[in-house]
């Protein structure tokens, strides 16, 4: 693997060993064999080409913000998206960006065009791409609402394609993209005329909201389990009395009980255990069947 990629990137984009927890909101997970930047679509296709024929397994990761990593690392190569994913281009009320670029950066481009819609994204700590790979969501807004089209790159039939809204199949925490293994290369969203001034105060109160009800001083990732239908995940673990609840390092948070967090010292196999357990736990108490939102990568012994 030391050579197959060096021939399409610059050897000062390409990482050997680098450690998963450096690249997570997580900050857990061994190193990755490979992690490699590419910066346009062309070089993109050329990377995921040289793995599939080398037989390598390749991971897009955005902000790592919704993955649990593993503590033995990743066996494969890891690619990351860099330079042209990561602009962004207003024109009236619509915005363009690239699948790179974080949401906390597109939600303040709106906010300096004068755009409203994308407030509920401003405190999101992933990537667009994520963001639709999961249909991402905070306080009555989704990607969804905003998503007029998106240029897609389909690993299996190498091409590249724009979806409209609705081939994207949105749902709670999925998309085609999801379902099919697509990769998001750009988006363009439509968006509401707005004051400045008016979107920054909403994106202010909605921080404020996360802050009192998040456990923002600690690394997780993000929401733990998907909303079951009719119940309130974090009230569910609550009322199983978990809050708190430790294995290692990690524990659910005691300020949001949907939220399992590493205290400092927290391994992947930790996570996943109380994982479990609270599945467990809450299935006993309630009969209701949790659902990780988080993705898991690599080996999950």
């Amino acid at each position: 693997m030391v050579n197959i990629f060096s021939d399409i990137i610059p050897t000062d984009r390409i990482k050997y060993n680098e450690p998963l927890s450096n690249h997570t909101s997580f900050k857990i997970g061994g190193p990755a064999d490979v992690l490699v930047t590419v910066n346009n679509p062309d070089e993109l296709e050329k990377v995921i080409n040289a793995a599939k024929a080398g037989n390598i397994d390749f991971f897009l990761l955005g902000n790592g913000s919704n993955v649990l990593s593993s503590d033995d690392g990743y066996r494969g190569a890891i690619i990351k998206l860099g330079g042209d994913f990561l602009g962004f281009e207003t024109e009236g009320n619509m915005i363009k960006a690239g699948a790179g670029i974080t949401l906390t950066k597109l939600a303040n481009a709106a906010m300096n065009a004068s755009l409203s819609g994308l407030e509920f994204a401003s405190g999101i700590p992933g990537t667009l791409g994520g963001a639709l790979f999961m249909n991402a969501g905070a306080y009555g807004g989704e990607m969804s609402q905003v998503v007029t089209k998106v240029v897609i790159f389909d690993k299996e039939s190498n091409t590249v394609r724009t979806l409209k809204n609705e081939e994207m199949n949105f749902g709670y925490r999925r998309s085609v993209l999801k379902e099919k293994g697509f990769i998001a290369l750009s988006c363009e969203m439509k968006l509401t005329p707005s004051d400045a001034n008016t979107v920054r105060e909403t994106m202010l109160e909605l921080a404020q909201k996360r802050k009192e009800k998040q456990p923002l001083e600690f690394p997780s990732a993000g929401s733990t389990f998907k909303r079951p239908e009719g119940y309130f995940a974090g009230k569910l673990i609550e009322d199983a009395g978990l809050g708190g609840y430790t294995i290692g390092g990690a524990q659910v948070s005691e300020k949001h009980k949907g939220f399992v967090i590493n205290r400092g010292s927290a391994t992947a196999k930790d996570v996943t255990e109380l994982i479990g357990y609270v599945k467990q736990k809450v299935k006993e108490n309630a009969g209701v069947e949790l659902e990780p939102e988080i993705i898991f990568l690599g080996n999950m012994k």
